[in-house]
């Protein structure tokens, strides 16, 4: 059984005559009358009624167009592939995100890409604050950003993950079953990163919904420079636990009184007209945050 044959067998069933057909496949008549006797001939059966009036599908021609159109389909799907691979041979993905991103979410998506494209790169740019990823998506300095959601219009943006933020407190100062309450939390010495002025915000705003207030005792511009504090029992603090990660020996993790989480997402512009290579490595990091949320 060719591939021609049962092309010319869903273009008669498709037009009703033979002509049509023809003309369909910029063939000749005769050629498609040819191809359609000989699939008759292999299969042992009629596919056609002829008449003045064209053809029509025999019960048992009706049977098989369906898996004919399917294989055809599945021929077409193998084309686009195939094209879509030769199209990917070389170039690059540019990706933007921040630190806790870039650490713990990037490298296994990037793993798989590069084990599915080896000839493509990933350039990879870390900034320090939201708000300069979503810059970079939008003037095109780079493909895709990874980003603290919701973001400004003009993007397209899918939802990955919620990261919930912790309080982080001295080694020691509480039962490790204890139930963190706001008056225990109001009563450490808090620290705070200056160059998180969304994570800062958003903290603050929950706290407020519940009458608390942030006594800041230390600003500080490095996340590690608040764990080794915390860990020498200089202050607490609230910070997204992908930030915090790895957590210094020693450091107590505690849910807040009320949870806050914040959504991890990744956006393109919606205004920039994107290489195939950046739907590619959308692909793969939909891919993979399947398979997470599988074993999850």
């Amino acid at each position: 059984m060719k591939i021609s044959q049962l092309q010319a067998f869903v273009a008669v069933a498709d037009q009703g005559n033979f002509s049509s057909a023809a003309l369909e496949l910029n063939l000749s008549q005769s050629t498609v009358s040819h191809a359609i006797a000989t699939l008759e001939t292999d299969l042992g059966i009629i596919l056609f009624l002829r008449g003045r009036h064209g053809a029509t599908l025999t019960p048992e021609g009706e049977q098989m167009i369906q898996e004919a159109r399917h294989i055809l389909q599945l021929i077409e799907s193998i084309h686009k592939k195939a094209s879509l691979a030769r199209g990917l041979q070389s170039g690059q993905v540019r990706v933007a995100s921040v630190r806790s991103i870039t650490t713990h979410v990037l490298p296994k998506i990037i793993r798989q890409f590069r084990n599915k494209f080896p000839t493509i790169n990933v350039v990879i740019s870390e900034f320090d604050i939201y708000v300069e990823v979503e810059q970079a998506v939008r003037e095109g300095q780079v493909d895709v950003g990874f980003t603290s959601l919701p973001v400004t219009p003009g993007f397209e943006v899918w939802e990955l993950f919620q990261d919930e933020f912790v309080a982080l407190l001295p080694p020691g100062t509480i039962h490790p079953e204890t139930t963190l309450t706001w008056e225990q939390l109001a009563s450490y010495p808090m620290i705070l990163n200056l160059r998180s002025p969304r994570h800062n915000q958003s903290v603050h705003d929950h706290f407020s919904q519940f009458g608390q207030t942030l006594k800041i005792d230390y600003e500080v511009r490095e996340d590690s420079t608040i764990l080794g504090m915390v860990q020498q029992g200089l202050g607490a603090t609230v910070m997204a636990r992908l930030v915090a990660e790895p957590i210094p020996e020693g450091v107590q993790i505690k849910s807040l009184p009320a949870p806050l989480k914040r959504t991890i997402g990744v956006i393109i512009s919606s205004d920039i007209l994107l290489p195939r290579t950046v739907f590619a490595f959308l692909d793969v990091l939909k891919e993979v945050w399947r398979e997470n949320t599988k074993l999850a």
